[in-house]
């Protein structure tokens, strides 16, 4: 039943233009599992790497040609009449395939929308949703989004530093309303811009991105927004920030030119303090760069007590990383992207050794993405208590969230929307 017939590979367009790898499992029962992948701007030195052709007369060096006859070369042969019931068989031949540490013959882009596209046809096999398949707790819990309402960093060309200024529902009771609550922040934030003559255009994460000088008149504007909306900032909406600092740290020195700041890790930390004395921020990811383990346990010893502080590049969903972290008391929490290492299982085993160690766990998806929705499938099948998929703009970003009120629908009595018990921890 769960036997695979062909594998097909693809060359696609994500949502920044570029191409990307699809991959379709087909199975002998006649089931199609399909997944593609999605690649990040601001990406962490120690994510598994990302295969590319270099060649500069097709897609400007960015084409995936080779990774597409990986997949219909080496792995169709390896995997035709493989049974897919167990991921992490397929996942080992994939890996032992490629034979090396970070992915880097076949490519982490290649070998994870295989993984996906596995996961995807056997749960279509076995008649089950997807989540359900990856199901691995007694419950279903509905994770909070973390909303991108304004980009900056890699994600916008303007002056913000920081790289994403979120919005955090908590005070909604249920999926399809903390989506609506975003939605009407969304539209107030957009009016608010127009009026002081802002543009609207939107970031590579559907965020607005205006010519903004400091994290101070992002968050303003963010306050104006929620109050315009009717809601209560601190109470019905929180906010979170991810600084992407690894983006701008040099020589122990974190260079916030749009502020004109040059910080010690010490100053760092007092930056990141008075933003959260200042606002209602519950999350800081990447506070600190990825190799600046002293800052992170200062940042820690400072805010973990009362602040979610998400390691992203620190952590790059690496068992080994995240081990690393817990040891040097770094950070209190873990961003999923399965694109950092590859596949289903070790994506899977990450996020388990993070809730097991007391770290809460944030799926998320890439800067530059496609309309695969399978990370609100992971994020509800392992009990992630929140997701990172953007703004509410942008088709590529909306079918994430369309596909958490899906599975709303479909567990309807089981289904558990977190809210506020997702930062029961801190300060909220």
């Amino acid at each position: 039943m769960t036997i695979i017939k062909n594998v097909i590979g693809r060359q696609i367009i994500d949502s920044r233009g570029y191409p990307t790898v699809e991959v379709d499992l087909l199975m002998e029962n006649g089931e199609i599992g399909r997944a593609s992948v999605p690649s990040g701007a601001s990406t962490g030195t120690f994510e598994a790497f990302e295969l590319r052709d270099g060649d500069q007369k097709h897609y400007n060096g960015k084409g995936v040609k080779n990774a597409i006859e990986y997949v219909n070369g080496e792995i169709r042969k390896a995997l035709v009449g493989m049974d897919t019931n167990s991921q992490q068989t397929i996942d080992k031949i994939l890996n032992e395939l490629d034979g090396t540490k970070n992915k880097s013959r076949l490519g982490a882009n290649t070998i994870l929308a295989t993984s996906i596209a596995a996961a995807r046809s056997t749960s279509k096999c076995m008649r089950l949703p997807l989540f359900e398949y990856l199901q691995k707790t007694p419950s279903y819990a509905l994770p909070v989004p973390l909303m991108n309402v304004i980009n900056g960093g890699r994600h916008a060309n303007n002056d913000l530093d920081v790289q994403e200024f979120m919005i955090v529902p908590l005070g909604a009771e249920s999926m399809h309303d903390a989506i609506r609550m975003g939605c009407e922040v969304f539209y107030s934030l957009k009016n608010i811009l127009e009026n002081e003559g802002f543009s609207t255009a939107v970031g590579d994460e559907g965020g607005f991105a205006p010519k903004l000088k400091s994290s101070e008149a992002a968050l303003n504007l963010m306050v104006n927004a929620v109050e315009s909306s009717g809601y209560k900032a601190g109470k019905d909406i929180c906010f979170a920030l991810d600084c992407a600092s690894t983006e701008y740290y040099l020589d122990e020195i974190y260079n916030l030119e749009g502020e004109d700041l040059k910080l010690s890790r010490e100053e760092k930390v007092s930056y990141l303090s008075k933003l959260c004395n200042t606002y209602p921020i519950v999350s800081i990811e990447d506070g600190m760069a990825e190799d600046d383990w002293e800052g992170w346990t200062m940042l820690t010893k400072a805010l973990g007590g009362v602040v979610q502080l998400v390691g992203d590049d620190l952590f790059v969903t690496n068992y080994e990383r995240i081990k690393t972290g817990i040891n040097k008391k770094c950070a209190n929490s873990v961003l999923i992207k399965p694109n950092q290492i590859g596949t289903v299982s070790e994506t899977l085993d990450a996020i388990y050794y993070s809730q097991q160690n007391e770290l809460s766990c944030i799926v998320s998806h890439r800067s530059g993405d496609t309309e695969d929705t399978f990370i609100s499938d992971l994020c509800v099948g392992t009990g992630c208590s929140q997701i990172k998929t953007g703004s509410l703009s942008r088709s590529e970003r909306l079918a994430k969230y369309n596909q958490l009120i899906r599975i709303e629908e479909a567990l309807g009595k089981r289904a558990n929307f977190l809210g506020a018990s997702a930062f029961k921890n801190f300060k909220y």
